[in-house]
């Protein structure tokens, strides 16, 4: 078998014999990844490929990058428990397809959402329970063309809960897959602001229930409040910090942390 050398340096073939025999693939070696991982693989893949055709005009890189979203749908298919249907990854595949751009307005990019940490004069935060999963959340959405951050939370939070609420400051920068609270690419901006009006109103379509919490009161299932829930409630009883973001992990990509 003929050696590959790579810039040089020891064989490929001589390094994986170095460590051991190569062996057929054992069932029962197989291992569970978390579905945020499968999340993260998927729209990483599926991002590099899209902003590659939309930059390419080689035939060739274009057939590669077409296949990685082969690879991207199948493990999208995984993670969204669609195995059984066979027209899931294609199907997938064609929608990625479709928003492919040329140039700039083709480079992928994750969605931006704001989010509003609203507390009132008792010290309670503000919660939503979504009326499609019942999971309990601030509220949030997505960052509309026109608006700005701050105007959209207002816009948000009105239509959502009934609550007027008034942006103080910006508290968190937080990456949403990887919170593991979104199945879509998105920075949320989370705003402190200030309940200074309104009535508890939940929407009819968004919002199964809305709610005043103490910390030690907070409904359950809430997402990501081992995340947000000190810095949030250090905000509401007055106490200034530094924007919360996440933390740079070692390695980048494949890195975890404590806060991952």
């Amino acid at each position: 078998m003929t050696a590959i050398l790579v810039d040089g340096h020891a064989s490929i073939l001589a390094q994986v014999a170095g460590r051991g025999s190569v062996t057929l693939v054992d069932p029962s070696s197989d291992r569970d990844v978390p579905l945020k991982t499968l999340l993260r693989w998927s729209e990483t893949l599926s991002g590099i490929a899209r902003t590659g055709l939309g930059f390419t005009e080689s035939l060739y890189e274009k057939e590669r990058f077409e296949e990685i979203l082969k690879v991207a749908a199948d493990i999208r298919t995984e993670a969204d428990g669609a195995d059984e249907d066979p027209e899931y990854a294609p199907t997938l595949v064609q929608e990625w397809m479709d928003t492919v751009g040329n140039g700039v307005p083709g480079y992928v990019t994750p969605k931006v959402a704001v989010g509003a940490a609203v507390g009132n004069d008792k010290g309670e935060l503000l919660l939503i329970q979504r009326a499609d999963s019942g999971i309990w959340l601030y509220p949030t959405g997505w960052c509309d063309v026109g608006y700005s951050a701050a105007e959209v939370v207002v816009k948000e939070v009105e239509e959502e809960t009934g609550i007027i609420a008034e942006p103080v400051r910006l508290i968190a920068v937080l990456d949403g897959l990887r919170l593991g609270f979104t199945r879509v690419p998105l920075y949320s901006l989370l705003f402190y602001c200030q309940a200074v009006g309104g009535e508890l109103a939940p929407h009819p379509l968004e919002t199964r229930d809305v709610g005043w919490f103490t910390r030690e009161t907070l409904p359950q299932p809430l997402v990501g409040s081992d995340r947000w829930g000190e810095h949030v409630f250090a905000a509401i009883n007055g106490e200034r910090r530094d924007v919360l973001y996440d933390s740079v992990r070692q390695p980048m990509w494949r890195g975890e942390s404590a806060t991952s």
